[in-house]
């Protein structure tokens, strides 16, 4: 007990200091400086006590909070793993010595990503599963559960070392980490699954094209056991490959996907079994309509529009077939750079080019009609300029080549009437050129029924090769299209 006069623990190791007797005898100063260390202790013993080191107070936990037994705690004494991994060496493969172990694959294909006319490959976007036996991952357990691992036990043990025959390029995908799962369950079986992005070569034949079907192959094989060691199976046979519903291609029409398998023989290393996912490609053939036919064939409509232009507009008509010339030139330099350098004509080659010679036809005819006009023009100056007489006979001539002739014709010719009667000696030159003409006319005649006289007057009258022509090219074009589609579609 402590007077009101001072403030002193009631027990401990300064009890004797502070007794009310020994303050008393006490100077006063000496009596402050025990009072206000009487009083720190005082105030220190009343504080809640901390543990040893620097850590927060003590709280007591929650009953909403229950602490869940660690599962993956060391136990103390020597650990006892499930998967017995170095127990045994994993780089020989499982049952070794005995038969081949098989190993079942299934797929699923999520995308097609690419198809390459030029490089002749495709991209894939698949997942890839293995199944099989490894006893010596078995391991007890109650509950028959699955044990699910990810890429890191894959390096510890043994797996199937199948590869991707005519990859170009191919990767696993590791974002956010390996796409990689391993899955075992307590007998031993093995899930091995992985999603792979591959691109692969593809053997395309372009003699259709573009109305043509691909058909390519991913094949898988194991790279270094043989069939005496590795058996390779579609686990489920043509069920074994499944895809997405959503994969479409931009140029191509996906028809079937299925599964074939088969032996690849080496003459170094031996026999090993070869699975192939097979699918088929149908190119849609829109685009090229837009792109390639419809204006090829504009363009040679385009140039039949000069047989209806005056033979003697030279500059119209040779502009526009220049143009499209030009025209179907590019054209067919556009879809060539498109397309790998093919040793063999594609059908869209066998369009073009036809189409090109149908414009090339149409300059070529002008070019005929214009020269003809002209060697004509000149046969009529030249008469002109020997019988300046004749003028009017000459835009006749045409009544005169039947070869039969009579004086009063000859007095009548170019529209003159009876009655004006000429001359003796100017109905004797008229006479003359009238016979020129006839024997010109007659040789003609004697030509004709070797060559055909439909040809002859064709050649003779200018304007009926622009006639014929409008008749002749339509109809060969049209002709050429059925044979062409019949054929190609």
């Amino acid at each position: 007990m402590v007077k009101p006069g001072g403030i002193c623990p009631a027990a401990g190791p300064w009890k004797a200091a502070c007794s009310i007797t020994d303050i008393h005898r006490m100077p006063y100063f000496p009596r402050l400086i025990l009072f206000l260390f009487c009083l720190m202790v005082l105030v220190e013993s009343r504080k809640p006590k901390r543990r040893r080191g620097t850590g927060p107070l003590e709280t007591k936990p929650s009953h909403l909070y229950k602490k869940n037994p660690d599962m993956t705690k060391i136990r103390h004494g020597k650990p006892q793993p499930l998967l017995r991994v170095d127990d045994h060496d994993f780089t020989m493969r499982p049952a070794f010595g005995g038969p081949a172990i098989p190993v079942g694959v299934d797929v699923q294909v999520e995308s097609l990503d690419s198809i390459s006319e030029v490089d002749m490959d495709f991209t894939m976007t698949l997942y890839l599963r293995h199944y099989w036996k490894d006893e010596r991952l078995a391991f007890p357990s109650a509950s028959n559960k699955s044990m699910t691992f990810d890429g890191r036990l894959v390096k510890k043990i043994w797996v199937p070392d199948v590869f991707f025959v005519h990859s170009k390029r191919s990767f696993i995908h590791d974002t956010t980490t390996d796409n990689i799962m391993l899955r075992v369950f307590p007998d031993g079986q093995v899930l091995y699954s992985m999603r792979i992005t591959v691109t692969a070569m593809c053997n395309m034949d372009f003699s259709h094209f573009p109305l043509d079907s691909q058909t390519c192959s991913l094949e898988l094989e194991s790279y270094a056991y043989t069939d005496e060691d590795l058996m390779l199976y579609w686990k489920n046979g043509d069920e074994s490959l499944k895809t997405d519903e959503k994969i479409s291609l931009s140029q191509f029409l996906i028809q079937k996907f299925h599964t074939t398998s088969r032996l690849a023989f080496y003459s170094s290393t031996g026999w090993y079994n070869r699975l192939y996912i097979n699918f088929t490609l149908r190119r849609h053939i829109f685009f090229f309509l837009l792109q390639t036919y419809f204006p090829a064939t504009l363009m040679v409509m385009l140039s039949w529009v000069s047989f209806w232009i005056d033979r003697r507009a030279v500059p119209a008509r040779v502009s526009l077939g220049i143009t499209t010339v030009l025209t179907m030139s590019t054209i067919i330099t556009g879809v060539n750079a498109s397309m790998p350098r093919v040793s063999y004509i594609k059908a869209v080659d066998i369009y073009l080019w036809v189409s090109f010679v149908f414009v090339f036809l149409s300059v070529l005819e002008y070019a005929a009609v214009n020269y003809l006009t002209t060697v004509q023009e000149r046969k009529e100056r030249k008469l002109q300029e020997k019988f300046p007489c004749m003028c009017g006979m000459l835009h006749s001539r045409t009544m005169m080549l039947d070869g039969s002739y009579s004086e009063s014709e000859a007095n009548s010719l170019a529209g003159y009437p009876r009655s004006h009667i000429l001359p003796e000696e100017e109905r004797q030159d008229k006479i003359v050129v009238h016979l020129a003409l006839s024997n010109e006319s007659s040789s003609s005649r004697k030509k004709g029924l070797l060559k055909g006289q439909v040809g002859l007057r064709i050649f003779q009258n200018t304007h009926a090769i622009d006639k014929y022509s409008r008749l002749i090219f339509p109809a060969s074009y049209i002709f050429f299209n059925l044979i062409y589609w019949s054929v190609f579609a």
